[in-house]
Parts: C-alpha cells; sequence; structure tokens
C-alpha cells in the first residue's frame, strides 16, 4: 500500500472537502497519514519526523507561506534523503501553484498528489532563509508587511505589484549596492523583485519567463524616477525583455546585497530585514509533484 503523509496548516484542517477527499483517498487503497501544524516550528518538526519514519513524499495543504515552511524544511535536510514534496493549495493567493497550473479543487490537487510525478525544481537560499517563488524587496515588502490588513484588501493585489511604485513616489529609495554574476548595481532602489516563480500578491506577474528549474533567478530592480517619468517606468516593468534607464533585468544564479541600512524583505510572504544578504539559487534542490502541462519547468511531460 503506497504511504503518503498529509501536513496540513491547522487554520485549514477543518475544511469538509478535504476531508471527504482524503477519506475518499483512503478508500481507493492509499494510506493517507495527516498531521497538522499548529504553531511556526511544527512544519520543520513533521518533516522531520516523516523522513526518519521512512515517508517518502511530503503533501502540504495550505497557501504560499505553508509552501515556504515546507520547502525551507525539506532544503535543510541531506540531499539524499529528502522526501518529494506535493501541494494542496488551499491560500488567498496560491501563486505558486497557479504559476505551476497544480489543480485549485482540493480532489484534484489530491489526486495529483497522490498520483503525479516529480520533477527536480530550484529554491533560493537567502542568508539562513529559504524561498521557492518569489522575494521582494524596499517598497514592495514594505507594503506586505506593514500595510494594515484593511488596506492591503482595500488596494488587492496592487499592494503587492511592481507597478505599485505609483504609491512610492515619495517613498525614500534604499541605498546600497547589489552584486550578480555579470557585475554590480551601485545606487538607490525603490523595489527589487528576486524571482524563481513567476508571480506573487494574487496572480501579480513579476517574471512571466522564469522557470523553477534552470539555475537562474529573474531579477528587477526598480530604480528612483521623478513623477513625470512614471509612463516610461511602467513601460519598461511591463518589458522584462528590456533593460530599460529606470528598470534593470537580469537573470542570475547567486546575488548579493550589502546596505547600509537594513533593508525590508519579503521572502514569499515572511518578513525578513538585513543589511547583507546573499542569496544563492540550490539548482533541482527539491522533487516537486507537478503536473504535465507545467509552463514553469523545461523538463516536465
Amino acid at each position: 500500500m503506497k504511504t503518503i503523509r498529509v501536513i496540513l496548516n491547522g487554520k485549514k484542517a477543518g475544511i469538509p472537502e478535504l476531508r471527504n477527499a482524503i477519506m475518499e483517498t483512503r478508500v481507493q487503497g492509499v494510506d493517507v497519514q495527516v498531521r497538522v501544524t499548529w504553531e511556526s516550528q511544527d512544519m520543520s518538526r513533521l518533516v522531520k519526523e516523516a523522513v526518519n519514519e521512512g515517508i517518502t513524499r511530503i503533501v502540504v495543504a495550505g497557501g504560499d507561506g505553508t509552501i515556504n515552511e515546507a520547502v525551507s524544511a525539506i532544503a535543510q535536510i541531506e540531499d539524499d534523503q529528502r522526501p518529494e514534496l506535493a501541494i494542496i493549495p488551499l491560500g488567498t493567493a496560491n501563486d505558486f501553484a497557479t504559476a505551476n497550473r497544480i489543480p485549485v479543487t482540493i480532489s484534484d490537487a489530491l489526486h495529483l498528489a497522490v498520483k503525479g510525478q516529480s520533477v527536480s525544481v530550484d529554491c533560493v537560499k537567502a542568508n539562513d532563509r529559504y524561498f521557492i517563488n518569489v522575494a521582494t524587496a524596499g517598497f514592495g515588502a514594505e507594503i506586505t508587511t506593514e500595510t494594515p490588513v484593511e488596506l492591503k484588501n482595500f488596494l488587492g493585489g496592487g499592494a503587492y505589484t511592481l507597478t505599485g511604485v505609483v504609491k512610492a513616489l515619495g517613498f525614500k529609495p534604499y541605498d546600497g549596492t547589489i552584486t550578480v554574476d555579470d557585475g554590480s548595481y551601485e545606487g538607490g532602489i525603490l523595489l527589487g523583485a528576486f524571482c524563481n516563480g513567476r508571480s506573487a500578491g494574487g496572480g501579480q506577474s513579476l517574471a512571466p519567463n522564469a522557470m523553477i528549474d534552470d539555475g537562474l533567478m529573474d531579477l528587477t530592480l526598480v530604480c528612483p524616477f521623478l513623477p513625470h517619468d512614471l509612463p516610461k517606468v511602467i513601460e519598461e516593468i511591463n518589458n522584462p525583455r528590456i533593460t530599460g534607464e529606470f528598470v534593470k533585468h537580469t537573470r542570475t544564479s547567486w546575488l548579493e546585497i550589502d546596505f547600509p541600512n537594513p533593508l525590508p524583505l519579503n521572502l514569499d510572504g515572511e518578513p525578513y530585514r538585513s543589511r547583507k544578504i546573499r542569496f544563492e539559487v540550490l539548482p533541482q534542490s527539491i522533487q516537486l509533484v507537478l503536473p504535465s502541462d507545467c509552463p514553469c519547468v523545461g523538463t516536465s511531460g
């Protein structure tokens, strides 16, 4: 009998459709074992327990933050012992799952989690943290971590999107140095997006051409600009293949940030702040169960 360990975000554990889907999967002859997270350290402990008990595939049910917790836990396990990861998207935005065409219905997502094939994909290490989708820096990170919930809801995805720089015209830029594979940038930034995946903030496309198995991050930096420059800034943001006057696009396998003042960051929704940060792509480090038509990998189907 095939054994699957499902780790549920505690806030989602009571969803009737989820319970019914798990029961139905058990009827079909799959040993579905359920664990529930209660606080922040539970994911790491539950993943380690599963590995120690010989579980080879873990299914996480939750939003982008839950996926981030699972990836962070798995990335810290020895390479040859890491379990495969599958996802049941239960968050508000489900940016990572949606971009990778993981089914939105619970029953279909669980079916993929049990029957699907895994693909080797990248994650990114940022100092001692990890993320698999998107990190934002500067204005974008402050919006997501410091904006009141009511305002976020009012703004919708616009609270997170790169075109949210419209609201940054009076925002003081962060000055420092950013170094990547092919050189360095020194000066002010309003916003940075370091993308392994393609979208964040409820479907806002930050890196439409990003692949999660190419060993690279897609990097976008928005530099300070004056109000009359705004149309050009938005045009440059929407053309990621072109490096413009105010918006810099590149791809890199690593990135170092050195700022005199701590730079606010958001790693898959988790706030973080530091003066010096090294981002490093960990190629093919996560075995992720994906549909055969996933557009973000070059090795699927």
